[in-house]
């Protein structure tokens, strides 16, 4: 779409962002009816108009046709109150399908686009229905559990793209968010701020006449009939002394209440949930790990050389032992895996648990039930043949600090996200 506004207003610089907004504002709003927005669709592309002739008629390429038909359309579809869905938006639907699905096939996993959560509406819940009957075609030709994991995550990346949700614009990497909540960011920044401020007033009650101190302090009293060479001045640098050492105090006790309450608050929780491990928080101080990292090609040479050096197990006398008292253990029945264990073992999972590397949530493997006879007879094809593939045997590792050393690579937990298929 924005191509073909580039080639229609040339001299207009519009970023593609600034015009999707535009179209859907245009849309939410109401503006036009539905025969003006027709009518607005048909002098914008002429070659869509079945009565338009060669010679009038610019020729228009089908995959521009293709933007900006669902940029005009797709806005209206996700906003709307109702569950249903004509045809020609259903076929919209289907190409952006398509696209996501042809983009994610060959994107490596560590390239994915890291998919956000949705809200858990009418209008979101309709999309997923629609796009479920048409992964079946997909499904059917899926040769492994790498193609159907691709093909869902594409099928969940059209449907960001349907509803409008916000996409981050290459690969996964985003900026770490801070641990620090943005209310006690603000309440340090003005403790930060009156701290240098008394530091700036009471040089100047030391005589100290510098133009940058003097700039500072009439910007202290702006507002006021204080004037920095009356009598009585030093009087009153006193009191906006006092007065801002009172606001220090009194922020600091703001943040430590409400540090306190949502200490109190993550306490009560963990207790309803995991009594064992708050009683361990409360036995062993937490480990805030604010110190410096180490160095990555450190940590990476030093985990590298625990996971990817071979192993040597000797086989002592004890495995004769254990190898003759199971000879007696009954074998157990051989396991199937039904749609019925997989849909069970979905419906059990949280919806938004940390999806590991394939970046695929819980949430999409409920919303498209048809997956679930797919996936079982891969999962039971991988138990026969007893192999997974490596898209179940990679994950992100997150380094968790054990103590106050941060520097020490050796000094960390690793903990690894995988896929949530792996939780069937």
């Amino acid at each position: 779409m924005h191509r073909f506004f580039a080639e229609l207003e040339p001299s207009l610089s519009v970023t593609e962002q600034n015009l999707a907004d535009r179209v859907r504002y245009i849309l939410r709003s109401n503006i036009f009816g539905d025969a003006e927005l027709e009518r607005l669709r048909r002098e914008a592309i002429p070659s869509s108009n079945g009565n338009a002739t060669a010679g009038n008629a610019a020729p228009l390429d089908a995959q521009q046709t293709a933007y900006v038909d669902a940029a005009v359309n797709i806005p209206f579809v996700a906003n709307s109150d109702d569950d249903g869905i004509v045809s020609h938006e259903l076929e919209i639907m289907r190409s952006i399908l398509e696209e996501s699905m042809l983009e994610t096939r060959s994107m490596p996993l560590e390239n994915r686009p890291r998919l956000p959560r949705i809200p858990l509406s009418k209008r979101n819940r309709a999309v997923v229905r629609a796009l479920n009957p048409m992964l079946v075609t997909y499904l059917e030709a899926s040769r492994d559990l790498c193609e159907t994991d691709s093909i869902l995550f594409g099928a969940a990346l059209a449907v960001c793209r349907i509803i409008g949700a916000k996409l981050p614009v290459a690969g996964r990497a985003t900026q770490k968010s801070s641990a620090i909540p943005a209310w006690r960011k603000r309440i340090e920044d003005r403790i930060a701020k009156a701290r240098a401020l008394i530091g700036r007033l009471t040089s100047f009650r030391s005589g100290n006449n510098r133009p940058r101190i003097m700039r500072t302090v009439r910007m202290a009293f702006a507002g006021t009939n204080i004037n920095l060479f009356q009598p009585d001045i030093t009087q009153k640098l006193t009191e906006r002394i006092d007065d801002l050492k009172q606001k220090i105090a009194a922020w600091g006790k703001r943040i430590r209440r409400f540090s306190e309450r949502s200490r109190r608050f993550n306490q009560n929780r963990l207790f309803q949930s995991d009594q064992k491990r708050l009683y361990k928080t409360l036995e062993r101080p937490e480990v805030c790990g604010a110190g410096p990292g180490p160095d990555q090609a450190d940590t990476v040479a030093f985990w590298r050389g625990l996971w990817s050096e071979p192993v040597n197990h000797s086989a002592g006398p004890w495995m004769e032992v254990v190898a003759s008292q199971s000879a007696s253990v009954t074998p157990m029945d051989p396991v199937t895996i039904t749609p019925e264990d997989v849909a069970e073992a979905v419906r059990r999972a949280p919806n938004w648990k940390s999806p590991g590397l394939d970046g695929l949530h819980h949430y999409w493997l409920k919303g498209f039930v048809v997956c679930h006879a797919v996936l079982a007879r891969q999962f039971q094809e991988a138990l026969d043949q007893k192999s997974l593939p490596s898209l179940f045997t990679t994950g992100i590792t997150h380094l968790v600090p054990k103590d106050q050393d941060t520097a020490d690579p050796s000094k960390y937990r690793p903990i690894t996200t995988q896929p949530d298929e792996k939780t069937i």
